[in-house]
This record gives structure tokens, sequence and C-alpha cells, in this order.
């Protein structure tokens, strides 16, 4: 008996170490999503926002940022959408950290670039959204997208330098919110999986092959999408901050203003009264998840249109995990059509 158990941990000993999956933070939940996708059975990334938590202005708790400094990756949109957590990682030290749009191949629009474009009549039926243009094979998107140590993207990307804090921005150059443009999704399920192959390259294959099947989820959902929204394209309407211009250009939808231009600034009066009189050609005025309704209530009142249900860019009602993002872009297009198709 004593032989038989010095063998069993003779060979227990001999085995190779497994490889720890990589613990990753993931800034909110469509990106939680997105990683989550990748990692797949392998491990659950963390999500560092409190669900409904604005992802412009955010103060972190003294447990949050412990988990950044554990943490072996994070992946976040970037400094352009939250300043206050670059400030953050930079405190940290060396935290590795995969900035999205810095992803090589990222379709990156200026805000305001869709607003009152009126696509009506753009075809989008039997076409591929999620794939146009955009020819990855082989194409190392981690190692080019990975923030460098001591580079200021902040500056160099968005031509933000100088900005510290997203508190009484207007909305003007890199619109961060790239994410609603499910082309940019395909990209960054590439980049996220070659990155996580570097870190445990054990698993690479997994996490390849998760990509590659997040990659299909997007394009047929993408079609869905765009026959749903088919209906409603040429429509106006007006939300309550300038966060859907990818979404509103990949579908061809007609913006017709924003209520505030910046996420943590009040509209002045100047700009309500102009708003609120373009806001009678809309069809729809739309609130927006996290934020004060009454304003956009009173537009819709003053301007005689309808008042839509709440928006949610960020899917701060979205469960996370592996379904976060899609179900980020089904929701918005739910909301759009159910006041806009009526």
């Amino acid at each position: 008996m004593r032989y038989t158990i010095s063998l069993a941990l003779a060979t227990l000993t001999a085995l190779p170490a497994m490889a720890e999956v990589p613990r990753v933070v993931a800034d909110f939940a469509p990106v939680q999503g997105l990683v989550a996708t990748v990692m797949g059975d392998l491990g659950q990334p963390d999500l560092l926002l409190d669900r409904g938590a604005n992802a412009h202005s955010f103060q972190l708790r003294p447990s949050q940022a412990a988990g950044l400094a554990d943490a072996d990756l994070v992946i976040w949109v970037g400094p352009e959408m939250s300043p206050w957590l670059d400030r953050t990682l930079e405190g940290l030290g060396n935290v590795a950290q995969l900035r999205l749009l810095g992803i090589p191949g990222t379709h990156l629009q200026d805000f305001g670039a869709s607003e009152a474009h009126d696509h009506e009549g753009q075809e989008h039926e039997g076409h591929d959204h999620a794939e146009e243009g955009h020819d990855h094979e082989g194409h190392d998107h981690a190692a080019e997208g990975h923030a460098d140590e001591g580079h200021d993207h902040a500056a160099e990307e968005a031509g933000h330098e100088g900005h510290d804090d997203h508190a009484g921005h207007s909305h003007t150059g890199t619109d961060p919110h790239a994410w609603l443009d499910p082309a940019n999704g395909a990209i960054w399920l590439e980049a996220i999986a070659a990155e996580l192959g570097k870190l445990d390259p054990e698993n690479a294959a997994t996490y390849a092959a998760n990509a590659a099947a997040g990659k299909t989820a997007i394009a047929a959902l993408d079609a869905s999408l765009a026959t749903q929204l088919a209906p409603v394209q040429g429509k106006p309407f007006v939300v309550f901050h300038d966060a859907y211009g990818y979404f509103s250009a990949h579908y061809g939808l007609t913006v017709a203003g924003s209520v505030s231009l910046g996420d943590a600034t009040a509209p002045g009066a100047a700009h309500l009264k102009e708003l609120t009189e373009k806001a009678g050609a809309a069809l729809c005025l739309f609130p927006e998840a996290g934020h004060d309704p009454k304003l956009v209530a009173q537009m819709a009142e003053a301007a005689g249109v309808k008042l839509g249900a709440p928006l949610d860019p960020e899917g701060a009602a979205v469960e996370p995990g592996a379904g976060a993002y899609l179900a980020t872009l089904q929701g918005l297009a739910d909301t759009l059509t159910g006041c806009l198709a009526q």
C-alpha cells in the first residue's frame, strides 16, 4: 500500500503544472461581454464598474482599485471614454492593459459625424456589416493596440492632451462609443483572444476558437438588426446625449440632435431652446439609462413628440457575461423601433 501511494504521489509530482487562466478586469458590461465570450468556460472576467454607473465619470471604491492592482490584464475602451481610469492605472504602475480604441482597424469617427445625416434608402439587406472592409487574418491586434508603458495614447489617439476630466467637457473630437458599431466588436474579439493567448499560451487555441464563434454571433445579430431597423431609417429622433453616432451610421438612422453635449454638463438655455424647436420635426425623444428623464420628458411635451423608453448604450440593464455585448445592441434596436415604428 505504501508503495502504491508513493508511486501515485511521484506520478502527480511529475505532471506539468497547469497554467492559471489570467485574471481579467473589463471596464463595463459590453466590453466585459466580449471578454467573457473569448474566455468561455476557462474563466469569467471581472466587471469593474457598478451596473448603471456612468463610465465617463466614476469614483472607484478602494476594493475596486485593489482589484485592478491584482489583475493580470485590464481591458477597457480607453481614456477617451474614461479619463479617470487612465489616471488610476497610471498610479498603479505596471498593470497590463488593452485599450480597445487603439486596436488597429477599429472604425473611429468624431462626435456629431452622423447627426442629422439622412441615410434614408440606404441598402442594408444581405450586407455583412460586421466584416466589411476588415481583413485581419494573421494580424496581431493585441500587440499593436496594447498600451505601451509611458505612452500617452490619450493625447496621440484622440487629441485629448491636457484633458483631465470629462466633466464640463463638450463632446468634440473622437467619439469613444465605438463598441456600438458591431464591426468594431468583431475586431476587438480577435485582439482580446490574441492578448489572452500571449498571457496563457496553453489555452491560446481555445481563445481563438471562442473569438471566431463570437464573430459569427455578431454577424448574425448584425444582419438581424439591419432588417429590424430598416423600416425606421430616415425617421428623425432626438437622444439624451451624443453617444449613438456609430450605431446610427452603421444602420442608416437619423439622429436629429442630442439634449446634452457633455455627459456631466447640463445643457444651456440657448441649446435647449434650439433643440426644442428642432425636436418638433422628430418622431421621438429618448431619455437614457442612468440619467434623469425629466428634462427629456419636458422637451417631448413642449415639442409635441413621443417620449421613447430610455436607451441603454452602456448595457446598464443587461446581465453581465458572454451575452452582454449582443444584448446591448439588441436593446438599442428594440427601444428605437418600439417608438419610431409606431
